[in-house]
């Protein structure tokens, strides 16, 4: 027999300490992956109060059945890619989080453009659907604006909506939002610069959502292709990790097609000629001039981003026309803005208690409107002919 301190004997220890380690793991993850697994995504509960052609909106009322702010906060989300990035996981759910915070919540789900949708240009989402989604909260809330919130190109469209429509945009918060295109900085933004947009869109129709799925994955190969499989094969006796993995594939590969003529205006007009946040993007026959967004804003973006780095999103409060604009750069990356625990504890509460600061500056405003409404019409009494009254919002 060897000695305890054996050098054979130390090996024969650590190899059946790693034998039984592995035994273990596989047992476990048998167990895992055989039992049963919780992989829904966009779980909360909510109602659906519009639809037309393709989209959706939703609504959803406040945890706490009080309402954080007077005006509800409306969420417009990229074309690429579906919302339910939003509320992926039960306990990290940028939906839940404002909700338990008060907020009022509706989210516009642009759904699967059909064939048909293929000549759909970015005015037919910003001036169509975008406005008749905001004209029914309005009318059916009975208020004169909103709050709205813009995800990566979705906020490029806020952007658009609240330069033609500012008078319907209470407050305005971007979130990894594009709004200058002028650099090097990221692998898409070089890629676009000389893509062929027109043999895409004139080739495909609707470009594909697979497509556009795999070159977002060709921008990091190492880190989205394998190191996250590599990842799950060390955690699949982890039923919580397994679960959240398979909910962010199910989100990665949901992807809707996008109408042909938005992605040719969108490639050619922001990310090869930068018109947006030189004033000179026109959607129809509109010109889209950010000096006429006024309200207050609120920009946020990823220090980490791949696709919509900080040079692509830095400048858009400098361009505005409001006085009243706020940057805010998180630590992570483009989806860890909205998955990532770190980012969960300060993205949702920083937009609350933005949007509250300004609703309670409102509240003066309009207490100080009301008192000179009433003083006016005091001056007035026993004048001739009635006085005018205000205008009167239709209501649901």
């Amino acid at each position: 027999m060897f000695a305890s301190d054996h050098p054979l004997n130390r090996l024969f220890d650590d190899t059946l300490k790693t034998m039984k380690k592995t035994l273990d793991y596989s047992l476990d993850s048998t167990q895992t992956m055989l039992g049963s697994l919780d992989t829904g995504i966009a779980s909360t509960p909510s109602e659906t109060v519009y639809t037309e052609d393709r989209i959706v909106l939703k609504h959803y009322t406040p945890e706490n059945g009080s309402a954080g702010t007077r005006a509800p906060l409306l969420i417009i989300y990229a074309l690429i890619n579906r919302e339910t990035m939003l509320d992926i996981q039960p306990e990290r759910s940028v939906i839940r989080s404002l909700l338990n915070e008060g907020m009022d919540v509706y989210l516009l789900e642009w759904g699967y453009p059909s064939w048909n949708d293929r000549f759909l240009t970015i005015e037919d989402h910003v001036c169509g659907y975008m406005n008749n989604v905001v004209d029914h909260i309005l009318e059916s809330r009975g208020i004169p604006s909103l709050n709205m919130m813009g995800i990566c190109m979705g906020g490029t469209f806020c952007l658009m909506y609240a330069s033609l429509y500012p008078e319907k945009v209470r407050n305005l918060i971007t979130t990894v939002t594009p709004s200058s295109f002028d650099h090097d900085d990221g692998l898409l933004h070089v890629w676009m610069k000389d893509i062929n947009v027109d043999a895409f869109t004139d080739g495909f129709g609707n470009i594909p959502g697979d497509l556009m799925n795999f070159g977002f994955l060709l921008l990091n190969p190492p880190r989205l292709m394998i190191d996250k499989y590599k990842n799950l094969l060390e955690n699949l006796d982890d039923k919580t990790f397994v679960e959240n993995f398979i909910r962010m594939e199910k989100w990665i590969f949901d992807s809707p097609d996008m109408p042909g003529e938005t992605f040719r205006q969108f490639i050619k007009d922001c990310y090869q000629n930068n018109l947006l946040i030189q004033n000179r993007m026109k959607i129809g026959d509109r010109l889209i001039d950010l000096r006429n967004i006024t309200m207050p804003l609120l920009n946020i973006y990823a220090k980490y981003d791949h696709l919509v780095p900080p040079a692509a999103a830095d400048r858009l409060t400098g361009a505005v026309g409001s006085s009243d604009v706020s940057d805010l750069c998180l630590d992570t990356g483009h989806i860890g803005i909205y998955v990532s625990s770190k980012c969960q504890s300060a993205f949702a509460p920083a937009i609350v208690s933005w949007l509250k600061e300004r609703d309670a500056q409102g509240r003066v405003v309009l207490k100080d409107v009301t008192k000179k409404a009433k003083a006016r019409k005091s001056a007035q009494a026993g004048t001739s002919g009635p006085a005018a009254g205000p205008r009167q919002m239709k209501t649901a």
